[in-house]
């Protein structure tokens, strides 16, 4: 290998990387012949210059081969997945999950934590009393053969050389990179097994992504870099311009997941879960079209049969499934504080970024990975855009363990939540590719 000095300077001129050379320039990082601060130059020298098709392809594979792949043919089925780029309210994983596994597709995902304004996955799961997230390898096929869904935190000999790369990433404004992102997604992906994914990418105040033109481009390339390594990726766009359902917050939002799966879910959510459900029902080896698929998945929501694998799926990884029946279980923060409306008129926006910063400041999210999740905090949004709100009428209801918190954030949703004298339209939360 070239070293690392002539590697960033490449890069830094516009040049292109051989497939070796990044290969190899991955694997010294990994043992400590590149140090953060040479990979920190790479990284930002490459969103700036840009990576070509070939070397997105090459990064993919190397962050791949950087650790052990999940082999999860031995299933004999094709497994399906589903990756969020982040939101506020995101709580679709808990209610598309056993959607789509109680249509008998297979659906297995290694998730993550949150960190900053945007919920994760695990962070809600952990929630529920019991709950376990740490699933050996041999444990995961299992349940997938079993019940057809399982849903555990990212094993660290997956990929793990995107692990330290995305810290970096972090840390050093080189987040925003389409190839980078592409090649950090797709790796893990393959690295999880998975045959199928559907990506939801999130645009608006409240995701990563601000303007479709962004989102459109990075789901272009990850549908190639999938495609060249056998990995079936199709893409929609929803909305985060503002919070997706109405509970924002670990607890509450299970509970507005198990409320959606019991068919009393609210309009924008069941939209976006039925939108993935029917492309990953499509996906799976099924030999169902997109019209039978999208019946499949509403009839599910409203018979109980998605439900029923909800409950299923949590006692398989050693969850309490009482709470479905008696919410009072889940631990939701005591102390309430509601948020009125200064005066009538109709919901001109609620921003979805400043409400998940408020939620993240009562303890729900994190600033730094060290900072420990507080479950039972969050709040629920009642009044959503084009909504006609009364003067003190409760715009949201925040739920803190002390007065003093739930007030702090009580006033931060005040000005998040924008009331108008003319009428609008709600915003759709399905956005157009």
């Amino acid at each position: 290998m070239i070293s690392p000095v002539d590697i960033i300077q490449r890069k830094r001129d516009g040049g292109e990387h051989s497939r070796e050379e990044l290969t190899a320039f991955i694997e010294a990082f990994m043992n400590g012949k590149v140090v953060d601060y040479q990979m920190s130059a790479w990284l930002m020298a490459a969103l700036l210059k840009g990576l070509t098709l070939d070397e997105t392809l090459a990064l993919t594979d190397a962050l791949l081969e950087s650790g052990r792949r999940l082999d999860l043919t031995v299933l004999g089925r094709r497994v399906v997945d589903k990756h969020s780029t982040g939101g506020v309210g995101d709580k679709v994983t808990m209610v598309l999950g056993p959607l789509v596994a109680s249509g008998g597709a297979v659906f297995g995902k290694m998730s993550g934590r949150g960190l900053g304004h945007t919920g994760g996955t695990i962070d809600k799961l952990e929630s529920i009393p019991g709950f376990r997230t740490t699933v050996g390898a041999g444990d995961f096929v299992r349940q997938l053969g079993e019940i057809g869904i399982c849903v555990a935190g990212q094993s660290p000999d997956l990929a793990p050389a995107d692990k330290r790369l995305y810290a970096l990433r972090d840390v050093t404004a080189t987040v925003e990179s389409n190839p980078l992102i592409a090649a950090s997604i797709i790796s893990k992906k393959l690295a999880g097994g998975a045959g199928a994914v559907v990506l939801d990418i999130k645009v608006g105040s409240g995701s990563f992504f601000k303007t479709k033109g962004h989102a459109h481009g990075v789901a272009h390339l990850m549908r190639e870099v999938g495609a060249r390594r056998g990995l079936a990726v199709e893409a929609i766009m929803t909305s985060m311009e503002q919070p997706l359902g109405h509970a924002v917050g670990n607890a509450l939002e299970v509970l507005e997941a198990v409320e959606t799966l019991k068919g009393n879910g609210p309009a924008d959510l069941v939209e976006v879960v039925v939108a993935l459900a029917t492309r990953l029902l499509v996906l799976a080896d099924l030999d169902w079209d997109a019209h039978k698929a999208e019946a499949e998945a509403r009839r599910a929501l409203v018979d109980g049969s998605a439900l029923a694998k909800f409950r299923e799926w949590v006692k398989a990884q050693g969850g309490d499934a009482s709470f479905v029946d008696d919410p009072a279980l889940m631990p939701v923060a005591g102390e309430t504080t509601d948020v009125p409306a200064s005066h009538e008129g109709y919901v001109v926006s609620v921003d979805a970024l400043t409400v998940g910063k408020a939620v993240t400041g009562l303890g729900a999210g994190r600033t730094t990975k060290e900072d420990v999740i507080d479950p039972g905090v969050g709040a629920v949004v009642h009044a959503k855009v084009g909504d006609r709100v009364e003067a003190g009428e409760s715009l949201a209801t925040v739920y803190g363990n002390t007065e003093k918190s739930a007030r702090a954030a009580a006033a931060a949703f005040a000005g998040a939540i924008a009331i108008g004298d003319h009428e609008v339209k709600p915003l759709s939360p399905l956005v157009t590719m």
